[in-house]
């Protein structure tokens, strides 16, 4: 129900919309309801909802090769988990980082992002530099075992 407070001439009128259907609206004015017919069908306003699609995992662990068994515990890599701008990278190659630890700081919607490492390892590639925008999903750093 919406209620509204309307004044024509001076005149104070409290009316509450009980509901809309096809081109009658149903309403109260002062404590007295009212029917009253539109010249044109009101659609009612629907609110959209918004879905958001699953999102990109932040770490991968690939195979082996040649074995056909996953890789050692910590290797994997951290791809973006939104679309966004690399403003700070706290890691080289060759540094070894922690679960948890922070390795970059991501601005998307004009908010700052800490990625962390959800993976214990050596880092052995970096694929982004700062400043550089990246995708949902875009490989940025791969950790080895």
């Amino acid at each position: 129900m919406k209620k509204y407070k309307f004044t024509i001439h001076g005149n104070e009128y409290d009316v509450n919309i009980h509901s809309v259907e096809d081109n009658i609206i149903e309403l109260e004015v002062n404590g007295s309801t009212y029917s009253v017919e539109v010249d044109k069908s009101i659609q009612p306003v629907k609110t959209p909802k918004l879905v958001r699609a699953r999102a990109v995992p932040s770490t991968d662990t690939t195979p082996s090769e040649g074995t056909g068994t996953k890789a050692s515990a910590g290797a994997g890599t951290i791809k973006a988990p939104l679309p966004g701008t690399v403003i700070s990278i706290h890691c080289k190659v060759g540094d070894t980082v922690t679960e948890g630890q922070n390795i970059i700081t991501l601005e998307a919607m004009k908010m700052e992002n800490n990625i962390d490492s959800d993976k214990a390892g050596k880092v052995t590639a970096i694929h982004v530099s700062k400043g550089q925008s990246v995708m949902e999903g875009d490989v940025m750093i791969e950790i080895g075992g």
